[in-house]
């Protein structure tokens, strides 16, 4: 990530209560699971509380041919 994405924070727009969900997850140290369908905002949402919280983003894709070894 360059210095312009790290002060940039990426755009989204909360649709429910998922930010309060996300912050309270990330202060108590508990995983988050995202589903949904594609193009819904899960990684647009990830993102932001990353950059929101200060926190580096490690992003893996992931598909239902995914195996073990992938």
């Amino acid at each position: 990530m360059n210095a312009l994405e790290q002060t940039i924070a990426p755009f989204y727009v909360p649709v429910a209560d998922e930010i309060t969900l996300f912050r309270a997850a990330a202060a108590s140290s508990l995983p988050v699971l995202l589903k949904g369908p594609t193009g819904c905002g899960k990684t647009r949402l990830v993102e932001y509380m990353a950059h929101t919280l200060g926190v580096p983003l490690h992003t893996v894709s992931c598909h239902e041919d995914m195996t073990a070894s992938d």
